[in-house]
C-alpha cells in the first residue's frame, strides 16, 4: 500500500464546490470500543450530520461494515443514505435498498461453524450480520493468528466469500463486495451524481473506498497512523469532529454569501 500522498492534516478549502459526502462510523465518526454495541454518535456530531446533509439536499452517506439497522440505530432519528456490511446491502437517497445475501444453507453452515470454533477462543466475538460475518478479537489479541487462518480456511472452501481484515477483526463477505463499488454506486444517483466525492474513513476496510474516490478526482481522508491510499489526514475521531464543525461553517457562510447576491 502506498502512503498517503498529503500527510498534512490540513485538508483542501471545499468553499465554492459542489460535494458528496461519505462517511465511514467505527473510528471515524464514533470512537471504536471494545464492544460493538458499545459504540455511540454524540448528540453534536448527529446534529451536525444532519446540517451537513440539508446543506448539500442530501448528499451524504454512511459507508460501514455495520448493517444498515445498526447505522440507522447509531444515528437516530437521521434517516441517511447508506451502504452497510462494506455494500453489501445499500439504501438509496430514495430509500430504495439493494442487498446481497448469501445461501441459506451456506450461512447456516457458517455461522455454526464459527461459533464452535470461537468458543473455544475466550475473548473473541462472532458476529452475524446476515450476509457476512465479523471476527472480532480485541479482547483476545493472541488469537489473531487463528482467526485469520480459520477465515483462510472458509474462503478457500466458499468462493462466494471474500476475507476482508479490519482493526483486531476479520469479515467473512460475499466477493466483489466493497466500499468502493458502494461509493460508485451512490455517485450514479441523485443527489450524488454530478458532485465531487469526500470519503472519511480509517481501517483498511476503506482503502477501496479511497481509491474510488482518488479516481474520481475526489477527497480520500484517512482517520489516524498507518499507510493509505487517502490523499489526507486527519489524527483522530476528535479531529473529525471538529473538521466537521469547521465545514458547516464554511458552507453557511457560502450559502450566506448566495443569498446576499440574489
Amino acid at each position: 500500500m502506498t502512503p498517503a500522498v498529503n500527510e498534512n492534516s490540513t485538508l483542501p478549502s471545499l468553499s465554492g464546490g459542489l460535494y458528496a459526502f461519505f462517511f465511514d462510523v467505527d473510528g471515524t465518526l464514533a470512537a471504536i470500543e471494545s464492544q460493538p454495541e458499545s459504540v455511540s454518535i454524540p448528540a453534536t456530531v448527529r446534529q451536525h450530520l444532519h446540517q451537513l446533509s440539508t446543506l448539500t439536499h442530501g448528499a451524504l452517506a454512511l459507508v460501514s461494515g455495520r448493517p444498515v439497522s445498526q447505522l440507522d440505530a447509531l444515528v437516530a432519528p437521521l434517516v441517511l443514505p447508506a451502504a452497510g456490511v462494506h455494500g453489501a446491502e445499500r439504501r438509496a437517497a430514495t430509500g430504495e435498498v439493494h442487498r446481497h445475501v448469501l445461501p441459506a444453507d451456506i450461512a447456516s453452515t457458517l455461522q455454526t461453524e464459527l461459533q464452535e470454533k470461537l468458543d473455544q477462543w475466550p475473548g473473541t466475538l462472532l458476529e452475524v450480520k446476515g450476509m457476512a460475518f465479523a471476527l472480532h478479537y480485541r479482547n483476545a489479541p493472541a488469537c489473531e493468528h487463528a482467526i485469520l487462518q480459520l477465515a483462510e480456511e472458509v474462503v478457500s472452501r466458499f468462493p462466494a466469500l471474500a476475507l476482508q481484515p479490519g482493526k483486531c477483526v476479520v469479515e467473512l463477505k460475499p466477493q466483489g463486495i466493497d466500499k468502493g463499488a458502494a461509493v460508485n454506486d451512490f455517485m450514479q444517483e441523485a443527489p450524488f451524481t454530478g458532485r465531487i466525492p469526500v470519503f472519511v474513513g480509517d481501517d483498511l476496510t476503506d482503502e477501496k473506498g479511497f481509491l474510488a474516490v482518488n479516481a474520481m478526482n475526489g477527497i480520500s481522508v484517512k482517520v489516524g497512523e498507518g499507510s493509505s491510499h487517502a490523499r489526507y489526514r486527519l489524527p483522530d475521531v476528535a479531529a473529525v469532529w471538529h473538521w466537521l464543525e469547521q465545514l458547516l461553517l464554511q458552507l453557511e457562510h457560502d450559502n450566506v454569501g448566495k443569498e446576499f447576491r440574489l
